[in-house]
């Protein structure tokens, strides 16, 4: 009786607060279109601009996107986020409310079959964690420092962008490849090609050690990646990412590329599309507008999202509930 009064003084906040992300995230679509097409964020730039003209696509020498405007690749990436946000809240078997309604009673109920509420869950521990280890590295001097961006329209392309490209590398080919090489009773086109959407719902992964060992390694790859270029992040930020890809290799693993996908977009678009609406709002730099009371308040509400979801990990685990 007690445990159970305990489970529903977690369970009960946790949904609402679940809930309340779930909202964020939604308001993020029209917010991140918005200021892409209708504010000053590009400054002398706008929608437009020829995407042969950001410095990395001419680096590639990819003379044909100079009939394509950066408008053109945005409005594309966002439907595409668009389409995969409404999956996640379907699926793959129960909606996003179904699932979600008996956590608010209190009820101990099976909470599996959504993508959605575990992406939030995983997303606000993602969250909870970077703060932890921000905080331990500010102490031994060690800062995490973003790379330079010259323009606020090309960084939000870039970081709305970014997780496709970052997901499919470090996850599906990184990951998913190497885990059904590993898992797979039968070489099959069709498994193969369904293990890397969901490897769990495919392979049978009773003993998950090997698969833990590929995670980290591209983990490990992930957290380079951010720091290695001269143009990337400050050296702090490799265990930050290096966290990060554990979970989201973790959750890509036992929920499938959709939920993956979607923390790392949640991360990026989500995060930056409000902190880029403070920054036009109050005229400011972006980095500055995460220092403003609203994008504070968002990130102690997925701070405290995230203390809960931990406690409902950790009484799935002792009441073998699927959380």
């Amino acid at each position: 009786m007690q445990s159970y009064k305990i489970f529903q003084g977690i369970a009960i906040p946790y949904s609402a607060l679940v809930s309340v992300v779930f909202g964020l995230m939604i308001f993020s679509f029209p917010i991140g279109a918005y200021l892409f097409f209708n504010s000053n964020l590009g400054g002398s730039i706008d929608y437009q601009y020829p995407l042969y003209e950001i410095e990395f696509i001419k680096a590639l020498g990819l003379q044909w996107t100079s009939e394509i405007q950066i408008g053109d690749v945005f409005i594309a990436v966002w439907v595409f986020f668009l389409v995969i946000f409404v999956i996640a809240s379907l699926g793959p078997s129960r909606n996003f409310m179904r699932v979600l309604s008996p956590i608010m009673s209190g009820t101990a109920e099976h909470q599996d079959g959504n993508y959605l509420v575990h992406t939030i869950k995983w997303f606000s521990v993602i969250i909870i964690l970077s703060a932890a280890i921000d905080v331990v590295q500010r102490s031994f001097g060690v800062n995490i420092t973003p790379p330079p961006f010259g323009n606020d329209l090309v960084q939000l392309l870039s970081v709305t962008f970014a997780p496709i490209i970052e997901e499919i590398g470090f996850r599906i080919i990184l990951v998913g490849i190497p885990v059904f090489l590993l898992y797979a009773k039968r070489a099959s086109a069709k498994d193969f090609f369904r293990s890397l959407w969901n490897p769990s719902a495919v392979l049978s992964i009773s003993d998950v050690r090997k698969a833990l060992i590929v995670i980290i390694a591209s983990a490990a790859l992930f957290g380079l990646a951010h720091v290695m270029s001269e143009q990337g992040w400050t050296s702090g930020k490799m265990a930050q990412a290096t966290m990060s890809g554990i979970i989201i290799g973790w959750v890509y693993i036992r929920y499938g590329f959709v939920s993956a996908l979607l923390i790392h977009w949640a991360t990026n678009y989500m995060v930056f599309s409000y902190g880029y609406l403070v920054a036009s709002v109050n005229d400011v730099k972006i980095m500055d507008a995460f220092s403003h009371s609203l994008i504070q308040t968002i990130e102690i509400l997925l701070v405290v999202t995230g203390v809960l979801s931990l406690a409902m990990i950790w009484l799935g685990r002792r009441k073998a509930l699927n959380v």
